[in-house]
């Protein structure tokens, strides 16, 4: 179905920025490369990150990890994990600092946006223990970075808010640390979502930028070998955790034409049904990545509601 007579027009030059790329018709190394010349059109950063390499507490290999200050640092409010996206194949901290610059010098507190490592080379559960070592370091440098540990929030965007949503989940079942709130922006949750075994039938989403061929791709790429068949499968999806209870407070924007549109509502209303606070937004006429037009009316009201959520969210 044509559903560019959908897009919100100042979003729709958006389509031909980022260009349709099937995933499965190049070696990975070059969608890597041709995703960051269009990752270069993203406005540079606020905040000059600074680099930290931070030990696994799962046994795997050390983790970048590149932490934002801002100028000003609000007194005993907490401080913010990020989850950067690229559909669990591509996407990097240095190549999208756009993001967690702007949440530190919006909202007031040290960001920390992790480097973790990508799948088809690492497939689930690396790309998960290596943002749960993140949160782990975040927590310990409460003391020397000034913040209060039992207000972190995580947050990401689309596969960054989908391993952020698994990170609670995680947090959750493994004791710790403690988070205060999940900041999900059109996060991919669901491994079924444009397959052959898929709940949801919308006609108009996931047609640009991120299609169901792509989420095939990516979530093939992040299961290796992973059967779905033990505890830790919503740690891989989300969407297939048996148990949405006693997880933080959510706060979940997503686009009306996004293919995670429907996966993103259904696992709203879970969490409400399992007693979690839900502050749901669906922005009409977006597709996915839509506030990378940073001056639509659309994406500045996005941006205006996802800060105002974080600052919530970090308050003492």
């Amino acid at each position: 179905m044509d559903t560019r007579h959908l897009v919100d027009r100042e979003i729709a030059p958006l389509i031909d920025l980022f260009p349709r790329v099937e995933l499965n018709s190049a070696p990975i190394a070059d969608i890597r490369a041709k995703a960051a010349e269009t990752y270069a059109i993203l406005p540079p950063p606020a905040i000059v990150p600074e680099e930290f390499i931070i030990p696994s507490v799962h046994g795997g290999p050390d983790i970048a990890v590149y932490l934002f200050r801002p100028e000003t640092i609000r007194p005993d409010a907490g401080a913010i994990l990020h989850i950067h996206g690229g559909g669990m194949v591509m996407g990097s901290v240095k190549l999208m600092q756009g993001g967690p610059a702007m949440l530190a010098a919006t909202v007031g507190v040290p960001v920390a946006s992790v480097e973790y490592r990508l799948a088809p080379e690492h497939p689930f559960p690396a790309p998960q223990q290596d943002c749960h070592s993140a949160l782990t370091w975040l927590a310990e440098q409460a003391g020397s970075l000034g913040f209060d540990a039992s207000h972190i929030v995580v947050a990401g965007e689309s596969a960054g808010g989908g391993l952020a949503a698994a990170l609670a989940i995680m947090a959750r079942d493994l004791g710790g640390p403690a988070i205060a709130g999940q900041l999900l922006t059109y996060p991919m949750l669901d491994h079924r979502t444009g397959s052959d075994n898929c709940p949801y039938s919308n006609p108009v989403t996931g047609e640009f930028i991120w299609t169901r061929a792509a989420n095939r791709f990516g979530w093939a790429a992040l299961k290796g070998g992973y059967e779905l068949d033990d505890e830790r499968r919503g740690w891989f999806s989300p969407s297939c955790a048996d148990d949405l209870s006693n997880l933080p407070p959510a706060y979940i924007a997503t686009g009306s034409l996004d293919l995670f549109f429907d996966e993103n509502l259904d696992y709203a209303r879970r969490l409400v049904a399992a007693g979690v606070p839900v502050d749901l937004h669906s922005y009409a006429g977006a597709i996915h990545a839509f506030n990378a037009i940073p001056d639509a009316a659309l994406s500045q009201r996005f941006n205006g509601g996802v800060m105002a959520a974080a600052a919530v969210m970090t308050q003492p």
